[in-house]
């Protein structure tokens, strides 16, 4: 059993495809099938399903790779205590983030993260936070940025801010003039809602009971009225189809034209939103960095937990 053998089945189980994993391994596909098929009588065990258009990954061979995965990576850690002047904070860092956070955090979080590890580009992917965990557990990330509950084996988080969640009215409804409004009052509006899938949509569900109570039913015009993104929400909002709630950060002066933005009563509903990465990822110095440069962003709205941070 070598590295090079326990590589090619990682990227065979990321691209589910021989072809692709090769690419990626930058190897041809016989090569790395004849290696695959070598450990596999090696080890005595089936690791991939092949035959169909996508290879698929055996129970035994989730467990193999798993396990592969945390080996690279152990030895990925053993170079770095050889070269232990080497700055953590030179070369890629690659960080995942959910949809609800990308847009509104990464344009300030970049600027902050140039000035204190400007050798330390993001490669960043957007995704849900279910397809963000898997592919953090794969090596495919090296850290994401969710909210909370996140609790995966193998992880460790950093709190880095509550942010409280508004309500967004189309401009000349009664709402427009209301300085707060109780959550309980949304189940008698038409309210937008992300697509299933989104955490936030469940985070919207669980504080405002009422209306989650008014989904469970079944209510045909609320099933309806969904988007994909908070910004196809907005405007839809704004052509006057319902009312929303969104999380602060998503709510900038631009708005102020197209939608109201009114206060919940408290207590105000919030999510938490954290930075979570692999208890055996080594580039420690390159998370702390980034959650400080978070720390500097300083988003307008939000509670920053730097100090919970430095407490914990």
């Amino acid at each position: 059993m070598t590295l090079t053998e326990l590589r090619y089945i990682v990227a065979v189980a990321r691209e589910r495809h021989f072809g692709r994993a090769a690419q990626r391994c930058f190897v041809s596909q016989p090569t790395l099938s004849i290696a695959i098929k070598k450990l596999e009588d090696e080890l005595g065990v089936t690791l991939f399903e092949r035959g169909g258009p996508e290879v698929a990954v055996t129970e035994i061979g989730e467990r193999i790779i798993e396990q592969a995965q945390r080996v690279l990576e152990e030895a990925d850690a053993i170079k770095r205590l050889a070269g232990e002047h080497q700055n953590e904070l030179v070369g890629p860092l690659k960080l995942g983030v959910i949809f609800t956070v990308g847009p509104y955090l990464l344009p300030k979080l970049i600027p902050a993260l140039r000035i204190l590890a400007p050798e330390m580009p993001l490669i960043l992917e957007e995704n849900y936070t279910a397809r963000l965990a898997e592919m953090l557990k794969r090596g495919e990330v090296d850290a994401i940025i969710v909210a909370d509950p996140f609790d995966e084996p193998g992880t460790v988080s950093w709190p880095l801010y509550e942010e409280p969640f508004v309500v967004a009215t189309p401009k000349g409804h009664p709402w427009e003039k209301r300085t707060t409004i109780a959550a309980s009052e949304l189940s008698q509006e038409s309210v937008l809602l992300l697509t299933q899938g989104n955490c936030f949509r469940d985070q919207v569900l669980q504080a405002c009971s009422e209306m989650a109570s008014r989904q469970a039913q079944g209510n045909a015009m609320a099933a309806s009225l969904q988007g994909s993104s908070l910004n196809t929400i907005r405007h839809m909002v704004a052509s006057g189809m319902g009312v929303t709630v969104m999380p602060v950060t998503s709510v900038g002066a631009a708005d102020e034209a197209l939608i109201s933005v009114v206060p919940f009563n408290a207590p105000v509903p919030s999510r938490r939103v954290m930075l979570v990465t692999r208890k055996q990822f080594f580039r420690k110095k390159a998370i702390e960095t980034l959650q400080q440069a978070v720390f500097r962003s300083r988003l307008e709205g939000v509670t920053m937990l730097e100090e919970a941070s430095a407490a914990a």
